[in-house]
């Protein structure tokens, strides 16, 4: 049963690309989407408190997203989440929350060392197992195309 996911990915983008794509809707909507998934609407305030919803399809039906508030943000370096993982019924269902923590730095030689941690996935790990063990797997897939968009 996995409770935290711990990535770290070397990126070609320098740190700013990065951080912006996180942050983007239009950006987002191109590659915030684990597996056959589609991002069909993708909201953001960029503000700490902000909020960051993102709505997902399969093969055009809605299959719930992420419901989460921007808890920290530090320009090209850091962006810490409370990251709310929603059903089709987004907020008349249940919301499993965890911490999502994503570290950009500047590498010597060009582009961004990433590292993500999602922890305290314990709620979503005992409703839901088999979408918590998805996690490693669901941000791999999306660190790949993160990497194709942000460069």
């Amino acid at each position: 049963m996995t409770t935290a996911v711990r990535l770290h990915r070397d990126l070609p983008a320098p740190p700013e690309k990065v951080y912006r794509a996180w942050l983007d809707p239009d950006l987002l909507r191109r590659w915030l989407a684990p597996g056959g998934l589609e991002v069909t609407r993708a909201e953001v305030e960029p503000r700490i408190g902000g909020r960051y919803r993102i709505w997902h399809t399969d093969a055009g039906a809605d299959v719930g997203g992420f419901d989460c508030e921007l808890v920290e943000l530090e320009q090209d370096r850091r962006i810490v989440w409370r990251w709310g993982f929603v059903g089709p019924q987004r907020a008349a269902g249940p919301t499993f929350d965890s911490l999502l923590t994503v570290t950009l730095a500047g590498k010597p030689e060009g582009g961004t060392a990433l590292t993500l941690v999602h922890e305290r996935l314990d709620d979503l790990a005992a409703a839901m197992p088999q979408v918590a063990d998805g996690v490693a797997a669901g941000w791999t897939s999306v660190l790949e195309k993160l990497a194709e968009v942000a460069a």
